[in-house]
C-alpha cells in the first residue's frame, strides 16, 4: 500500500502545481507588473539609501500621484470598450480648475457650490465628447483631440495667460488636508485613526475574501488551493498594515486617499459586480457581438466617456488644490501619464481586458519611477526616456502574450 501513496500524494502536489500555473496564467499581465512595482521599490529603496520608504515620503507619493489614480480608473473603462483613450482629460482638468480658480477666488463662491458647479460642468464636456463617439461614431481619438486643443484654448482665454491664485485653505485641504486623529490625546506618536482603519479594512477584506471562498465551494466553483489562498490573504493584510503604519508614522490619512479609496472600491465592484459593468468588457470583447446579444453599445459607449469627463473634473479639483493655483500649464500630459498606467497595468490596446486595481498598480509604478528618480536627481529628460520605455515595453508584452495565446 506504500507505493499507492506516494503515487497519490505526487499527483496531488502536481495537480496543485498545474492550478497555480493556471492561475498565475491567468493573471499573468497584473501579477507580471506587481512583482515589477515591488521590484522597483526595493531598487529604489537602497538606490536612495532608505529614503524612498521614509514615511512623509509615501505620504508624499500618495499626494503626487492622485490626480493619476483618478484619471487612470476612468481610462481603464474607456480602454477597456476597445483600446479607445481620451486626450482631453489634461486640458480638462486646466480647464475645470480655471473655472474653480475663478469662481472661488474672484467670484468669492462658496466651496461647496463651486465644486458642485465644476462636476456639472464637466458632466456637461462628457455629454458633449460622448455625443460625438458614440451616436455619430467619430473615432474617440479624433474627438478627444478637438477636445484637449479647444479646452485648453478656453482655459488660456479665461485666465488671460496668467496663473489665478491663492485658493483659500478650506479648498487646500482637499489634497492636502488629513483625516483628524480621534485618539490624539493617548499620548502615542503615531496616529492611531490610521491604524485602526488598518486593522478595519484588513477586518472587511479577510471576512469578503472567505465569505467569497466558501461560496465559490459551495457551488463547486474553480477556486485556488487553500495553501496559496492564504498566502495571498498573508501578503495583502500585510501589505495593507505596513502602508497605513507609513501613514500614521507621518501625519496619518489623507483626505485624497479617502476619496481614491472610494472611487477604486466602488468602480472595482461595478466592473466587476455588475451587469453594467460587464457590459463595458463585452463591447472590448467583440462590439459585434455584444449588440448582437442585445446589449446598446452606443449607449455603453456614450456613458463611459461621460464618466471619463467627470472623474477628469474631479481629478482637475484635486490638482488645483495641490497646486493651490489655477494655472494654463495645468494638466499638460495628464493624459499620456493616465494611459500609460492603465498599460502598465495589464490594460490590453485591443480593449475587453483590463482591471482597476491594475490601472492603479501602473500608476503607482510611474509614481514610484518619478520620485525615485527625482531624488536620486535624474534629469526630466531622462525620466521621460525611461517612462516611454517602460510603457513601449509594457504594451510589448501584452501583445506578444496575446499572439502567444493564439497560437
Amino acid at each position: 500500500m506504500e507505493p499507492v501513496r506516494k503515487i497519490s500524494s505526487s499527483k496531488a502536489e502536481n495537480s496543485m502545481i498545474d492550478v497555480i500555473k493556471n492561475v498565475a496564467k491567468s493573471n499573468v499581465r497584473q501579477y507580471a507588473m506587481l512583482v515589477a512595482l515591488v521590484a522597483i521599490v526595493i531598487l529604489f529603496q537602497i538606490l536612495t539609501n532608505g529614503v524612498l520608504l521614509l514615511p512623509m515620503n509615501v505620504t508624499n507619493l500618495v499626494l503626487q500621484n492622485s490626480y493619476v489614480i483618478i484619471l487612470a480608473i476612468g481610462m481603464t473603462l474607456c480602454i477597456l470598450t476597445g483600446g479607445n483613450i481620451d486626450l482631453s482629460v489634461g486640458s480638462v482638468c486646466a480647464f475645470i480648475g480655471a473655472i474653480a480658480g475663478i469662481m472661488i477666488i474672484n467670484m468669492k463662491m462658496n466651496i461647496a457650490l463651486a465644486i458642485v458647479a465644476c462636476l456639472l460642468i464637466g458632466l456637461v464636456i462628457g455629454i458633449w465628447q460622448g455625443f460625438w463617439i458614440a451616436y455619430v461614431r467619430i473615432p474617440a481619438f479624433i474627438v478627444t483631440l478637438a477636445g484637449m486643443l479647444l479646452f485648453r484654448g478656453l482655459t488660456i482665454t479665461m485666465l488671460k495667460g496668467l496663473t489665478l491664485s491663492p485658493f483659500p485653505e478650506k479648498f487646500q485641504l482637499i489634497s492636502a488636508g488629513f483625516i483628524p486623529d480621534l485618539f490624539k490625546g493617548l499620548g502615542i506618536n503615531l496616529n492611531v485613526t490610521a491604524l485602526l482603519l488598518g486593522l478595519i479594512i484588513s477586518l472587511l477584506y479577510l471576512y469578503l475574501q472567505v465569505k467569497g471562498r466558501a461560496e465559490r465551494q459551495k457551488y463547486n466553483l474553480e477556486d485556488v488551493p487553500f495553501g496559496l489562498f492564504v498566502i495571498q490573504l498573508v501578503v495583502i493584510l500585510a501589505a495593507v498594515n505596513v502602508f497605513t503604519y507609513w501613514l500614521a508614522a507621518y501625519k496619518g490619512i489623507p483626505v485624497i486617499l479617502v476619496l481614491i479609496g472610494t472611487l477604486t472600491a466602488v468602480y472595482s465592484f461595478f466592473t466587476t459586480r455588475t451587469i453594467s459593468g460587464r457590459y463595458i468588457y463585452a463591447m472590448g470583447g467583440n462590439e459585434k457581438a455584444a449588440k448582437l446579444s442585445g446589449i446598446n453599445t452606443n449607449k455603453v459607449l456614450f456613458l463611459t466617456y461621460v464618466n471619463m469627463a467627470v472623474l477628469g473634473a474631479v481629478a482637475g479639483i484635486a490638482f488645483s488644490s495641490r497646486l493651490n493655483a489655477a494655472s494654463p500649464q495645468t494638466g499638460v500630459n495628464f493624459e499620456l501619464d493616465a494611459i500609460a498606467a492603465c498599460f502598465i497595468g495589464g490594460a490590453s490596446a485591443y480593449g475587453g481586458v483590463g482591471t482597476i486595481v491594475g490601472a492603479i498598480i501602473g500608476a503607482l509604478v510611474m509614481g514610484v519611477l518619478n520620485n525615485g528618480m527625482s531624488i536620486l536627481g535624474v534629469g526630466s529628460d531622462m525620466q521621460m526616456t525611461i517612462k516611454g520605455f517602460v510603457l513601449l515595453m509594457a504594451v510589448a508584452f501584452d501583445v506578444l502574450s496575446k499572439n502567444k495565446s493564439k497560437s
